[in-house]
Formats: structure tokens, C-alpha cells, sequence
């Protein structure tokens, strides 16, 4: 049933919130909800594991497709994939929870991640982008008058590029974050919304220091029971390692997007890389952000996880 619709519009070079306009949800579909290099395609494979019950690498793009994500596709063409589709449904979405329809019976998974390591893997993703994709972001942003511009290109440094994106001002509208939702307006949204029984919130570093354990989480989650003797083949399939050494059949448009491909894409998958790049003054800037925009249960949450913070659900701001 629904709860409410989506309370918002994002529209950016990457993406168009409107496409989710024409969803028909299904009782056990899952939505896995994410600020960019959170861990997006590490809880698809997972998803994608579980629900199969296999370890067999599958197009991830294909069988969990990015619903609002302009550049791969017309809303028409996403919403007759998903009418095709026979399993259950498992959707990726970058959206803030308020700029999707929400609904009860609809379960959503949300990643977080310390957002020092995501601001150098952002680095990484969008400096990597051929000039064949830069061309078509320009092409959706000059076309479409919310955005009305070309592509914002980033800077070649890695840390000149953390600093801008530390120093982003959000103002109300659609155009939010470049090129995607602000990290900070993710991460609040699904906090606010994580004593739903219908969201789960998941945790880059518990899935590092602990994937089995994660899986298995998730699966309760899920209503998803898998043979015990499985369970071996289905945490490799999930280890960043496998899904590297597979990453061009996981994510193959990889290869016409980025300078290397699947490699560029799948990078290191460190968690806490943060320490040997950004500098004092760097990780100054981020403490002071965090102050301003967080609450300090998330703040400890995105931090470590629920091994620092505790469940999510329990913990109180």
C-alpha cells in the first residue's frame, strides 16, 4: 500500500526522478537505495545471491536495473523491463528516500559508508568517465532546462576534488548535488526513516569486517531462506575480489563508460582508504560538515556502522 508518494524532484546530467512516476510495485519487490559509491553493486550481487540462490554472475544492470538513471534509458523502456521480469524484483535507485513513492509492503535496503571514503571513490568514478559519456551528460544537460548546462567536469586531484564536494551548498529545487543527490541528503533521509519494519540499513564496514554475517541479516530481512550447504558459494560470489575478477560480465556497460572499464569501476574496495590521502585540514573539513548536517547517531553510524553506533533502529539522536 502506499504511504505517500515521492515529495521531491532531482533532475541532474545522471539522473531524472520522474522515471519512478510509472512504477507498479510488486508486494516483494526490493529497492536498493544508495548515496553513489556506498556499496550500490556490492548489495546487488548480495541481493542478487540470495534471491537466486546461486552463485552464478549475472548482468547485474539487467536484472537489477538503475531506474532513474537518464542516460541508459526512457522511462518507458525501464518500466517494460521490470514488467518482464520473473524473479523477484530487486531495483537500484541513488534517489533520497524523498524522491521515491513509498510504500509498506515494498522492502528498501539503504547502504551507508564513511563519507571520507566515498568522497575519494566519487574522485575516482567521475574522473573516469570516456569523453564519449561526458558528451552524452553534456547533450541531457544542455537539453533539459532544470539543469541547463554542460557536464561539470571534476578536477584531476583527488583532493581538490574532496574539498569542492565537502564545500557544496544544496539549495532547494531539483538540480542537487553534481552529478548526483548530495551524500548528506542521502544519508538523513533513510536515517530518519530507519524504524520502518519495511527498511533495512546496512553498513559498508560491517559488510567488510563481516559478510556472512551481513548476508544472512539481509536475508532475514528478505523472508529468503537458502539451504545451509549454499551459503559458502553464495558469500565468495559476493567478495569484491570475485566480483573484480568478473566485473565485466556484473557490469558491462562499464566498458563503453569508463577509461578501463570494469576495473576503473570496481577500484580497491577499502574501506577507511581515507587515512593514507586526505589531510588534516581535509578531515577537519568533513568533521565540521558533519556537525552542521548530521545528527550524531547517523554521524556514529556512518562512522563504523552498527558495530560503533549500535542497531540503527535503537539509536537515538
Amino acid at each position: 500500500m502506499l504511504v505517500r508518494s515521492a515529495l521531491r524532484e532531482y533532475r541532474t546530467w545522471v539522473i531524472d526522478s520522474r522515471y519512478w512516476n510509472g512504477y507498479v510495485p510488486r508486494q516483494d519487490d526490493i529497492i536498493i537505495a544508495t548515496a553513489p559509491k556506498c556499496g550500490t553493486t556490492w548489495m546487488q550481487q548480495i541481493v542478487s545471491s540470495l534471491v537466486f540462490g546461486d552463485a552464478n554472475v549475472r548482468s547485474l544492470p539487467a536484472v537489477s536495473p538503475w531506474v532513474e538513471a537518464r542516460f541508459r534509458h526512457t522511462p518507458e523502456e525501464v518500466h517494460r523491463k521490470l514488467a518482464t521480469q520473473q524473479h523477484r524484483r530487486f531495483l537500484k535507485t541513488h534517489l533520497p528516500i524523498d524522491g521515491l513513492p513509498l510504500y509498506d509492503d515494498v522492502k528498501y535496503i539503504h547502504v551507508g559508508r564513511n563519507g571520507r571514503d566515498v568522497g575519494l571513490s566519487m574522485h575516482n568514478h567521475y574522473s573516469g568517465f570516456n569523453e564519449t559519456q561526458i558528451a552524452l551528460f553534456d547533450g541531457i544537460g544542455r537539453d533539459d532546462p532544470v539543469v541547463g548546462r554542460p557536464y561539470q567536469r571534476p578536477p584531476a586531484d583527488p583532493l581538490q576534488f574532496f574539498r569542492q564536494w565537502i564545500a557544496t551548498k544544496v539549495t532547494p529545487g531539483p538540480v542537487n548535488g553534481p552529478p548526483n543527490p548530495f551524500y548528506f541528503d542521502v544519508e538523513a533521509s533513510y536515517w530518519a526513516e530507519r524504524k520502518r519494519p519495511n527498511v533495512l540499513l546496512v553498513h559498508y564496514s560491517d559488510l567488510s569486517a563481516d559478510l556472512e554475517g551481513e548476508m544472512r541479516r539481509i536475508a532475514e530481512f528478505l523472508g529468503i531462506v537458502r539451504e545451509e550447504n549454499l551459503w559458502r558459494a553464495l558469500v565468495e560470489a559476493a567478495r569484491f575480489e570475485t566480483m573484480q575478477s568478473a566485473g565485466d560480465e556484473l557490469m558491462p556497460h562499464t566498458k563503453a563508460m569508463f577509461t578501463g572499464g570494469s576495473r576503473r569501476f570496481f577500484n580497491k574496495g577499502i574501506d577507511s582508504r581515507w587515512r593514507e590521502v586526505l589531510m588534516d585540514d581535509d578531515v577537519a573539513l568533513y568533521e565540521a560538515r558533519v556537525r552542521e548536517l548530521l545528527t550524531p547517531g547517523l554521524a556514529s553510524w556512518l562512522e563504523g556502522g552498527r558495530r560503533r553506533a549500535g542497531d540503527p533502529p535503537s539509536v537515538p539522536d
